[in-house]
């Protein structure tokens, strides 16, 4: 959808964008930070300042030098209402001046200056323990000005700081790319990648087993279920758990899913371990949280909602509306991508029998899915009732999973959740430093979560795993719960 770094729509562009792009930080196989534009940073004793030195000999895909106003101008672009980024006014808001920049009252950014040609400081209005992490993100990636305003088609030609710069875009189709030779680390190992696009992972699959992909898979999208034991037998195979949650959100802000009593029985009526088995052919986990497994905090038990198809009819009659009667007309809205179509007939199903209700399905292409989620957000009132959805990891740390998508002022709250002490415990949690109060912080977060579950904030599905189809003569890449990584891409190689 979206080849900007200030717009990411989602996996597949986040998957491009960090060919062609490069912030100050980046993380690694172990999804640790480690330097990309910066080589190194300090950190004020209060966490408030950030100071980076870029590297030395630094340049775009073209040769010309990356010096931190290019930071400065690409950071206050992103927070520029003309952009239009749906994400970046919520990721950076705790810049020192971002709300200026976002509501239009101020062109420059006062929290994020240029010291000189080399060094970058960008000031927070608090301490966050999860800034840093934040930056490995598109929404930071530096991009070259006289590119980006050099013309609308600017991105059919991007380039920046990563290892790669797009020679070809064929929009709906594919993307070529080549190295970039003035990559930071080195010439990259592979000279050229060919992007295909695939309507659908079964197309994807059927590609690479007919031999015109060397890799197929990501972290949305993975091998369909159905093939996932077939693939299982190649040498090809690989999986990790993912940091990827599957679920339910609601419109809180349209009837009748104002009614937590409704949102309620929909949860209890849902058997997620029989669609984890008998849909999705257990490649995935039944979710019981919002965080998915091994993500830091889960190792803190929450109470789950079980499923209770008897609880189930009672709260849907303490709703107002028993056995269903004068219950709306209902519409679950979702993508038409990997095995969502068996997934919401599943939930179709289990909804008939338990509840007695017919719920519609509404399937949409993806990128409309995505206009209508966002569109959501700013209009409730005329957004998706309810929808099937998925949220995989912006930078492993709970913050991303709970403030950052429902908290009740934050842009990917689509469904406009809203609870005053959930509000409460993840700012408090967000502002704790990370090394000196981690235990606490993550207390403050499962509190939230308990809260989130509890009310319905999501109702969680499915913990994916990402199974893709790696060919074994790939040098260098690695699985990661939160993608592939490929830690130096001067090491990437193809075996004859």
């Amino acid at each position: 959808p979206s080849l900007d770094p200030a717009r990411p729509e989602g996996v597949q562009s986040n998957a491009l964008l960090s060919l062609v792009f490069g912030g100050l930080i980046r993380l690694d196989d172990r999804l640790e930070m480690q330097p990309d534009c910066a080589a190194e940073w300090s950190v004020s004793a209060d966490g408030t300042v950030y100071t980076f030195l870029l590297r030395e000999g630094l340049v775009f895909a073209d040769g010309t030098p990356v010096t931190a106003a290019d930071f400065v101008y690409s950071i206050t672009r992103a927070l520029q209402p003309e952009t239009a980024s749906f994400g970046a006014p919520s990721q950076l808001n705790h810049i020192v001046g971002a709300a200026d920049v976002i509501e239009g009252r101020a062109t420059e950014l006062r929290g994020v200056r240029a010291l000189d040609a080399r060094t970058l400081q960008i000031t927070l209005d608090g301490p966050l323990a999860f800034f840093l992490a934040q930056l490995s993100y598109p929404y930071t990636y530096v991009v070259p000005r006289a590119l980006v305003e050099g013309g609308a088609d600017w991105q059919n030609r991007a380039f920046g700081t990563g290892p790669y710069r797009i020679v070809e875009h064929r929009a709906g189709e594919s993307v070529m790319l080549e190295a970039n030779p003035y990559y930071w680390q080195g010439m990259p190992g592979i000279p050229k990648i060919f992007m295909p696009f695939s309507a659908d992972s079964e197309t994807a699959y059927q590609r690479y087993r007919a031999g015109s992909l060397d890799i197929m898979g990501n972290r949305d999208n993975p091998i369909p279920a159905a093939r996932v034991n077939e693939a299982r037998t190649l040498p090809d195979f690989h999986s990790a758990a993912a940091l990827t949650t599957r679920y339910i959100g609601f419109n809180n802000r349209m009837p009748p899913f104002d009614n937590v009593d409704v949102r309620r029985a929909l949860a209890q009526a849902v058997d997620k371990r029989q669609a984890a088995r008998d849909v999705l052919a257990d490649t995935v986990l039944p979710a019981d949280r919002i965080l998915p497994t091994g993500m830091l905090g889960t190792q803190i038990r929450l109470q789950p909602l079980a499923f209770n198809p008897v609880a189930a009819q009672q709260s849907l009659a303490d709703a107002g509306f028993p056995g269903g009667a004068g219950l709306p007309a209902l519409t679950l809205s979702y993508a038409v991508e990997g095995d969502n179509e068996q997934v919401v007939r599943a939930l179709q199903r289990m909804w008939r029998e338990h509840l007695g209700i017919e719920i519609a399905l509404e399937p949409l292409p993806l990128d409309e899915f995505i206009r209508r989620l966002d569109a959501t957000y700013f209009t409730p009132t005329d957004g998706l009732q309810f929808y099937l959805s998925v949220w995989g990891a912006d930078y492993p740390d709970p913050q991303n999973f709970l403030s950052q998508q429902l908290r009740s002022d934050t842009r990917n709250n689509n469904g406009r959740f809203s609870d005053p002490d959930f509000d409460r415990l993840v700012a408090e949690a967000d502002r704790l430093s990370d090394r000196e109060q981690i235990e606490r912080r993550l207390q403050l977060y499962a509190q939230a979560e308990q809260i989130a579950i509890d009310r319905f904030g999501w109702l969680p599905l499915f913990y994916p795993r990402f199974n893709i189809l790696m060919h074994e003569r790939v040098e260098g890449m690695a699985l990661t719960p939160n993608g592939i990584v490929t830690p130096d891409w001067c090491k990437v190689r193809l075996r004859p």
